[in-house]
């Protein structure tokens, strides 16, 4: 009798636990597909010149020299700000202890190198989040600028735009692509941190 209670009770747990494990992975599925939309609909309001500033998010700095991801949204930059001289750019983004001189100063020299006339930049280089990008760039717009264009990573932009409006500022995006060889990595990482934006604001 006690043989067939323990059968009982075993195959009620591997019933219990079967259910939790198919709730776990409808939730992260159901996550995962929700986190997506929210970044293919951030890409949706492609700049068009109308904002007189934009702000540049940046990316990782090895050594002096721009990694593969900030490249591609400097390179989206340029293109953007050759095809409207009008437009100032913020160039957003702090040192990291292994970075030889701030984000903003690399993407200085890149662009500048590239022909963009330096009265076009501004910087800003305290910021070492995509929050702080937004609240510091903020803080250089003139008052009366209420909309902006943002220029990220195409995978970025939605948590971007987010911070943005939260913030204040209406906005429309240039997407850099995303280095293949991380796109996995860094769209996973990007999923969660929308999950954390959304419920917590920044």
């Amino acid at each position: 009798m006690n043989g067939v209670i323990m059968l009982n009770m075993q195959n009620t747990r591997m019933k219990i636990i079967t259910i939790v494990l198919i709730v776990m992975a409808i939730c992260v599925i159901s996550l995962w597909m929700l986190t997506g939309k929210w970044i293919k609909d951030g890409n949706k309001i492609e700049a068009d010149g109308t904002n007189e500033y934009a702000i540049i998010l940046g990316a990782k700095v090895n050594g002096d020299t721009p990694s593969l991801s900030l490249r591609y949204r400097l390179d989206a930059a340029l293109d953007y700000g050759n095809k409207y001289n009008h437009v100032k750019f913020i160039l957003s983004g702090g040192q990291g202890p292994d970075e030889n001189s701030t984000e903003a100063e690399a993407m200085r020299r890149f662009l500048v190198a590239n022909g963009i006339d330096e009265k076009r930049l501004i910087l800003e280089t305290k910021s070492t989040t995509t929050y702080e990008n937004i609240v510091f760039s903020k803080e250089l717009l003139p008052e009366k600028v209420t909309s902006v264009t943002v220029i990220t990573s195409d995978y970025h932009i939605a948590r971007t735009r987010f911070i943005a409006r939260k913030l204040g500022l209406k906005s429309d995006s240039v997407a850099g692509k995303t280095p293949g060889i991380v796109e996995l990595k860094l769209n996973t990482r990007e999923r969660i941190a929308l999950i954390k934006t959304y419920i917590v604001g920044k």
